[in-house]
Order: C-alpha cells, then structure tokens, then sequence
C-alpha cells in the first residue's frame, strides 16, 4: 500500500503538505494540492482510519442494535445510518435482537467490551433496569417507556397516527380499524392513542372489536388480523395499520376476500418503505424522514464521544409526512 511519503516523493513536496491536503485543510499553495492530488490518484493512496482513529482517541466504530433487518424499515434505516457514520470516518457494527427481551439486554450488556465510540438502539422489550449504565455514548431511537438519562431520536408517533386516521374520516370512513396493538412496543401504544384521539375528535367511538393485535409486524401478522376484522358481523371501511408490511399483508387478504381497496376498504401504512410505493395499489403511509433520523443520532454519537462538555439528554423529532397513494384514493 502507498504511503504518505510515497505520495510526497512523487509530487515532490514534504509529508507534511500531503498530510494537510489528505485531511482538508485549507492552507495549502494551489499548485502543491493539485501535485498532491495528482500523486493520490496514481499512487492509489487510501488513508489509514485505524491509525487516525487511534489518534483520536477512537475506536472507528459504533453500534446500531435493531429488532430486524428484515423489516424494510430498519434495513433502510441502517443503509441511513452508515451513509451517516461515513461522513464522520465511522464503520457501524449491526446487531439485531428480534426484539427478544434477554437477547437486547445481552446485546446492551455488552456494548462497552466492544471497542465502540458509541451506540444506536432501538429498543423493544427491555426495561429500564435491563440497561444499567451504558459506559459509552448510547442514542435510542422511536419511543420506549426507558425513563433514563439517555439522548433520544424519534417522531411524533401520537400526532402521526392522528394524521392518518384524520386522513380516513375526511375520506368518509366511519368504521375504521386498527393493526397492530401490542402491549409492549411503546410506538404501539402512541400510535393507538394518536387513533383514539382523531376518532373522539370526529365523534367516532372507539370500538374494541376494531382494535386487532400483531405479535410480530410481518406480512402474516397483518394478513391474519385482517381475516379477523372481515369476519366481524360488520367489518371496517377503512384500517391503519402500524407499519407498511402489515398494511401489504392486510391488502392482500381484502383482496382474497374480494373486498375492493381502497373502495370498500382503504388501508393507511407507517413507515414509507421503499415497496410500498411499487405495490398494487400502491399504499398511502406515514413517511418519517428516515435520512434525518439517522444523521441526528449519529451526530448525538459524534458530539459525546468527542467529549463535548456535559449536557442535558436531547430529545430530537423528526419530521414526517403522509403519503398519499392509491390505497385511500381512486
């Protein structure tokens, strides 16, 4: 591999102008940077993060802990967060918990032996006592009961749902369901309380029956709750499910079902992940600025491991958007 002084002998500067023009800094002659330049390009030099991690005091490396790659969401959030963590010279190591509640405080256990600057996490079974004190920087992301002095990126969850729901009653849906219940994920607890309030607000009553449970937010999970509600001796009109692979195992059933969507049943997703625009209809959904999301938790990271002085935890919101497509609209 090329060297600094490789570089440096052919442009015929000293290793010095090299190393200023590899880390970008400004007061270099015009004529040596682009000699230098011209002497990477042919040398094929490629700096040595290791070594300038090491001088930084730095590993190069931080966490991202999920439930599920699998789940579009987390996959396009993690291509999010690399994209991130490499404008800042950072390799993100991946773990995934499937939101198991011994595998995520095993994993959170044992983030500080693992010779990272920091961490990112989404957490879903674990609970406060689970974490204890992290020893490295630790950023968690959507919406968790964990009362603890941690730094915290998300959105509006109650509001976005709202959105959704509002979106259905202004359609004209009268029975509108929901997917997605489940007692331990906070997100489904905003999300269901965002539904209730946009109901009550349009003088909706809230019916139980409507109210239909997802174990794990797959296409199947969804499939089944819509057999459910379809089988009710007066089914929805409408349904907002918690993410879009439920919403997408949802349109299939009602269309087994011979039920028309959206016109006698519209569907509304979360989470905007890339198919759920190629789908047939393609699906209305909540759309997080996933992009935003993660280059505020890696900069969270960035700014305490960089042991900036002490500050209060930071609560971040993301923007979010609705997505208007073809599975609430003709």
């Amino acid at each position: 591999m090329a060297t600094l002084k490789d570089v440096a002998v052919l442009a015929g500067v000293s290793v010095k102008t090299v190393s200023n023009v590899v880390n970008g800094y400004d007061f270099v002659k015009p004529e040596n940077r682009r000699r230098v330049e011209d002497a990477l390009s042919v040398t094929g030099y490629r700096p040595n993060l290791g070594a300038r991690n090491l001088r930084r005091g730095r590993t190069g490396f931080i966490a991202l802990v999920v439930p599920e790659l699998s789940i579009p969401y987390f996959g396009e959030l993690a291509g999010n967060v690399i994209a991130a963590a490499g404008r800042r010279d950072w390799s993100v190591l991946i773990e995934q918990t499937q939101g198991d509640r011994a595998r995520e405080r095993e994993t959170l256990a044992s983030l500080g032996s693992h010779m990272v600057d920091g961490a990112i996490v989404s957490p879903q079974a674990v609970e406060a006592g689970d974490l204890g004190q992290p020893g490295i920087p630790m950023v968690l992301l959507g919406e968790h009961p964990l009362a603890l002095p941690l730094d915290h990126v998300g959105i509006d969850n109650v509001r976005a749902a709202h959105v959704a729901v509002r979106h259905l009653v202004d359609l004209g849906r009268r029975r509108i369901a929901v997917i997605g219940q489940h007692p331990t994920r906070g997100t489904a607890t905003q999300r269901l309380a965002g539904y209730r309030q946009a109901l009550a607000e349009a003088g909706l009553p809230s019916r139980p029956e409507l109210v239909a449970s997802a174990l794990r937010y797959h296409h199947s999970d969804g499939a089944e709750a819509m057999a459910r509600l379809l089988d009710l001796p007066e089914p929805p009109d409408a349904v907002f499910c918690f993410n879009d692979m439920l919403a997408l195992g949802a349109i299939r059933v009602a269309a087994e079902r011979g039920r028309r969507v959206p016109h006698d049943i519209a569907v509304v997703g979360f989470d905007n992940a890339e198919h759920s625009a190629y789908s047939v209809p393609s699906l209305t959904t909540i759309a997080p600025d996933k992009s935003a999301l993660a280059a505020a938790a890696v900069d969270l990271v960035h700014r305490r491991a960089g042991g900036d002085p002490p500050e209060p935890p930071q609560d971040v919101r993301i923007p979010f958007a609705l997505e208007i497509r073809e599975s609430t609209t003709t």
